[in-house]
């Protein structure tokens, strides 16, 4: 008796999207061994691509790639690859001689069932087991679901996965896209499910897959990665649904061979690289958008989450389930570009500035402990106050120059009265209307484009500067970011601006950026430094 229940474990394809599959050849030779171990269903190896394998990458050209890396080949496990049905040329694919792989997974597109199944036939008649990934599976009117059913029953693949490309799916998604299938589908063919944790639900839309299907006659197969390491929000994890499927569904996994894979494998690859949940995931299973967009808009701008959902939004639904970068960068220059009329301002500005020295009071630590040497340049010197993106209760200000909403939104909620009471210069990007004390200006007139992390809020500050003709700038707190997070800011809660934790490389960058802005001013702005920074320069 066939059964009922199987779980494929996609750790060394999903999982490649996140470490560009250079797993290691100790690695996928143990993780493909635990699997085994631990009895494992159907174990995917990676992918088959169109170029020649490099060692330890489980990118492979032909299945005897492979062969290296299965240390105990048998036939209690199915070996599969994947292939994108039209980035493989199946012309290079042997015939299968069952040493390494002997199964295919063919992943086509919405609209593309036809061509998806006439590349598994090509890869059928060498002897491969084939299952189909109909990708974006959420997009499917029920026409477009009897044209795949059709296109199915004819070439009757081992399986067919319904997949959850961009982790939008609900409950009752997929119970009508379950349902409708197992009504019309051959019996032969089995169903099969591949979650994205966008919406957190990979693990609880697994469990009701394959409770959906538990009278049904057909087998089911549930795809599930090793801490769920897969591509942007990742995947259901292996462990718990090889638990679930232990406790409730008969199943027999060994715990302590996946456990192991775990400790082994894949912790030293999480201390190298992150995936799973996390906020601009959720918006792209929010707007069922192409993961390679959020990707962009986070390596590229650093886009806050409000941002990016107000970016993403304002794409077609058809454009968000592509990627389009040139698209991409022309919907953020026009949500970060809100340009006003902000010639009064600079205007009051210039004048009031003019002849006057300037103190920015940036949130670096150094304003704390060294507040009395900081308060003595103010008494003696007499500047205009001005905080950088933050407000510190220890200062009295004469503005506060606000860079970015997430800092100006905890300013306000957290120091509400000072908030209030100051005057505040607020770029274009975060609002484009005056509330209380503030002057609005263009958001170009404090950027220079260029670096990744070009809105850092002191170099937008002397980059303004230098627009309203000050020529005499003095800098607190401008200190260099330390390894913790908590040891570069005077005010530890304040939000971080830089999650990726690359500390050094940032500093790089800033040191960068601040050498081009006294390089761009030349003699028109004398610079010093009141408290100590490593960007003295």
């Amino acid at each position: 008796m066939a059964k009922k229940v199987k779980l494929l474990d996609c750790t060394l394809r999903d999982g490649a999207y996140i470490n560009n599959s250079k797993f290691g050849a100790p690695a996928i030779k143990g993780i493909i061994k635990k699997m085994q171990d631990a009895d494992i269903d159907i174990i995917e190896c990676g992918w088959l691509k169109d170029a020649p394998h490099e060692e330890g990458s489980s990118y492979y050209h032909v299945p005897s790639d492979m062969e290296q890396y299965l240390l105990d080949y048998n036939d209690r496990s199915t070996y599969v690859a994947m292939i994108d049905w039209d980035r493989y040329d199946t012309s290079v694919l042997p015939k299968c001689d069952h040493r390494s792989i002997n199964a295919v997974r063919v992943v086509f597109p919405r609209g593309k069932a036809k061509d998806g199944m006439e590349v598994g036939e090509k890869i059928r008649e060498k002897g491969y087991q084939v299952y189909l990934q109909a990708a974006n599976t959420l997009g499917y009117s029920d026409e477009e679901l009897d044209n795949l059913i059709k296109f199915a029953n004819r070439f009757k693949p081992v399986a067919l996965s319904v997949v959850d490309t961009f982790g939008a799916m609900y409950f009752e998604d997929l119970e009508h896209i379950v349902t409708y299938l197992d009504q019309r589908l051959d019996t032969s063919i089995q169903l099969g499910f591949h979650s994205h944790n966008n919406k957190q639900l990979s693990f609880a839309l697994t469990m009701q897959f394959v409770e959906l299907l538990e009278n049904s006659k057909r087998c089911v197969v549930v795809d599930a990665s090793l801490s769920g390491m897969g591509r942007g929000a990742g995947n259901a994890t292996t462990e718990l649904v090889a638990n679930y499927l232990n406790e409730k569904q008969h199943g027999n996994y060994d715990m302590n061979a996946i456990l192991d894979a775990i400790d082994i494998y894949i912790d030293g690859i999480r201390e190298k690289y992150s995936w799973g949940y996390s906020t601009p995931y959720f918006i792209a299973g929010m707007y069922q958008c192409h993961v390679n967009n959020i990707a962009y808009l986070r390596k590229n701008h650093r886009t806050n989450a409000r941002d990016m959902r107000n970016i993403i939004s304002s794409m077609s639904v058809e454009e968000r389930r592509h990627y389009d970068y040139d698209l991409l960068e022309q919907r953020y220059m026009e949500n970060q570009n809100c340009q006003i009329d902000d010639e009064e301002a600079m205007d009051n500005l210039k004048k009031e500035f003019k002849n006057r020295k300037i103190l920015l009071l940036a949130p670096g630590k150094s304003i704390n402990d060294c507040e009395e040497k900081v308060k003595s340049f103010i008494k003696e010197k007499k500047p205009v106050v001005i905080g950088v993106n933050a407000i510190n209760t220890r200062y009295d200000y004469d503005y506060i120059f606000f860079v970015n909403h997430i800092r100006y939104d905890y300013a306000k909620e957290a120091y509400g009265e000072i908030f209030a009471q100051v005057n505040k210069i607020v770029l274009s990007n975060i609002h484009t209307k005056a509330e209380g004390k503030e002057l609005i200006v263009n958001f170009n007139h404090a950027i220079k484009r260029g670096w990744e992390h070009f809105d850092n809020a002191v170099i937008c500050a002397l980059r303004f500067l230098g627009r309203v003709g000050v020529d005499d700038v003095a800098l607190a707190g401008f200190d260099g970011f330390k390894t913790m997070y908590n040891e570069s800011y005077a005010d530890p809660s304040l939000p971080t601006l830089n999650p990726n934790n690359k500390w050094d490389e940032l500093n790089a960058e800033i040191k960068d950026m601040f050498r081009d802005v006294k390089l761009s001013l030349g003699e028109k702005m004398k610079i010093e430094f009141v408290t100590d920074s490593i960007f003295d320069i």
